[in-house]
This record gives structure tokens, sequence and C-alpha cells, in this order.
């Protein structure tokens, strides 16, 4: 027995059930699923309000540098103070 097969037995189990229940109990099932529905409905809509409701005080906008640029420079810098500070030795001896 594939699974497509169970699962199609098992809702029609589920469907014979609830076609049993009686018609006040279906509808009484049915407000409270909506009932619960709306509940979470407006838990999420609350928190998303809470949210966004919260606004920082000032937004900082800058440019987008780029980090490969700065490793170049920094890198540089680096050497280029390094082989100074050799000339200088040389020099002085």
């Amino acid at each position: 027995m594939n699974l497509r097969t169970k699962i199609e037995n098992r809702i029609n189990d589920l469907d014979d059930r609830w076609r049993e229940l009686p018609v006040k109990k279906q509808r009484k099932y049915t407000v409270y699923f909506f009932l619960c529905y709306t509940i979470l409905t407006l838990i999420v809509v609350a928190k998303v309000c809470v949210e966004t409701g919260q606004v920082e005080e000032e937004v900082a906008i800058r440019h987008i540098e780029n980090p490969v640029s700065k490793k170049e420079k920094s890198s540089q810098q680096t050497k280029d103070s390094i082989s100074t500070n050799l000339k200088n030795n040389n020099h002085g001896k």
C-alpha cells in the first residue's frame, strides 16, 4: 500500500466521521475553528503593529564602501612604511 492510498483512506475516514456528527456539533466546531483563527490573526496583526510602531530616532544613511579597496590601501601603506624604514636604516649606518 503506497503513501497516497494511505492518505486518501485517512481523509475518507475523517470525512465519514465528520458527516456522522450532528449538524449542531458541526456548526459548533466550525465556529470554534474560526474563532481561534480570528484570535491568532489579531495577535499577529497586533504584533506587527507594535514592531513597526517602534521607530528609531535617526536612520544612518551612508555610502557603501568596497572592503577590497580598503584592504589594498592598507597593505600598500604597510609595505611603503616598511620599505621607508628599511631605507632610512641603511642610510643611517
